[in-house]
């Protein structure tokens, strides 16, 4: 696994989403958010500490994609 050099600055996730070419739809459904939760986020609601660290672990590499996937799955209601 690759670790990515800065941690993502979450007060501009905005910003982070934009360079990773993903739409809210596609960017928050990852961290089990949907597009209208992520909007608030985008727009100065405080990000809660678990999809705060989801987002931390992901985009600093230390967790891949398919298993932050698969823990969401396996925690699905």
């Amino acid at each position: 696994m690759t670790r990515k050099s800065k941690a993502p600055d979450l007060k501009k996730v905005a910003e982070t989403r934009k360079k990773s070419g993903l739409n809210q739809s596609e960017y928050w459904s990852r961290f089990g958010v949907t597009q209208s939760g992520g909007s608030r986020y985008e727009n100065g609601r405080t990000i809660p500490k678990s999809v705060a660290a989801l987002i931390w672990l992901l985009e600093t590499g230390r967790v891949a994609e398919k298993d932050l996937q698969a823990a969401l799955k396996a925690t699905a209601r």
